[in-house]
C-alpha cells in the first residue's frame, strides 16, 4: 500500500527516533500539523498499511516493520513524451506506474510523474529511452527543462523567456528553437526533476 508524503515523513522520523521514541507533540511540530489527533490519525494509517506494528498499552513502544529508505514510491507513466518533431499527447490514464525509491523525489509525490523521451533533440542531457521524473506545476522558471503541450503535441525543451516571446530551446544544436506564438495552444504539464537514463 502507499504512503502519503506526510506519512513517509512520519515513517523516516519513527525510525530515527525508534530507540528514544518522541512524545506525539514533538511529533507535531516536526510534521508542521495543527493537532496531536492527526499524528495519531497517520501513526494509525502506517500501522493500518502494515508499516510499523504497536503495543497497544504503551504507545511508545512500537517497531518499524519497513524502512522507509527502501519503501517505494509508485510514479504514473504518462504516454511517450517527444523531444524531436513528433509525438503523443501527454494526457489520460497512465500506461502503468513506476516503482521508484524516494531518494529519486525530492518533491511530493502526489505531483510526481513520468514520461520516457523519444529522439535526440535534448541529447546529450536526454536520450531516446530516458525515463523523466516530472514534477506536475504549471508554471516554469527562465531555464527549466519542461515536459509541455504545444497544439496538442507534446515535447521536452528548455523554457527560454524573451522580452515578448517564448522559445523552447533543444539541447542539440542541429534543432532550431521554436517560437510560441501568441495564437499557440502552449500549456505547461510540469518540469524535469530527475533522469533515469536508459543508455549505455
Amino acid at each position: 500500500m502507499e504512503l502519503t508524503n506526510i506519512q513517509r515523513k512520519l515513517l523516516k522520523i519513527l525510525k530515527e527516533s525508534e530507540a528514544n521514541p518522541l512524545t506525539v507533540r514533538d511529533i507535531q511540530n516536526l510534521l508542521g500539523l495543527s493537532s496531536p489527533s492527526l499524528v495519531h490519525h497517520h501513526i494509525l494509517q502506517l500501522e493500518k498499511k502494515k508499516f510499523i506494528s504497536r503495543n497497544p498499552s504503551n504507545p511508545k513502544d512500537y517497531k518499524i516493520l519497513q524502512d522507509p529508505d527502501t519503501y517505494l514510491s509508485y510514479v504514473n507513466l504518462y504516454g511517450m513524451a517527444t523531444c524531436g518533431p513528433k509525438g503523443t499527447l501527454l494526457s489520460g490514464d497512465p500506461i502503468t506506474r513506476i516503482p521508484l525509491s524516494p531518494k529519486f523525489i525530492s518533491f511530493n509525490i502526489e505531483d510526481a510523474f513520468m514520461v520516457e523521451a523519444i529522439g535526440d533533440s535534448m541529447e546529450p542531457g536526454i536520450h531516446e529511452g530516458d525515463f523523466l521524473i516530472g514534477k506536475a506545476q504549471p508554471t516554469a522558471e527562465n531555464g527549466d527543462i519542461i515536459v509541455c503541450s504545444l497544439n496538442s503535441e507534446i515535447m521536452v525543451k528548455q523554457l527560454l523567456k524573451g522580452v515578448n516571446e517564448i522559445f523552447l530551446v533543444s539541447n542539440n544544436k542541429k534543432y532550431d528553437p521554436i517560437i510560441v506564438g501568441s495564437k499557440s495552444n502552449f500549456v505547461i504539464e510540469g518540469i524535469v526533476k530527475g533522469i533515469i537514463c536508459s543508455h549505455k
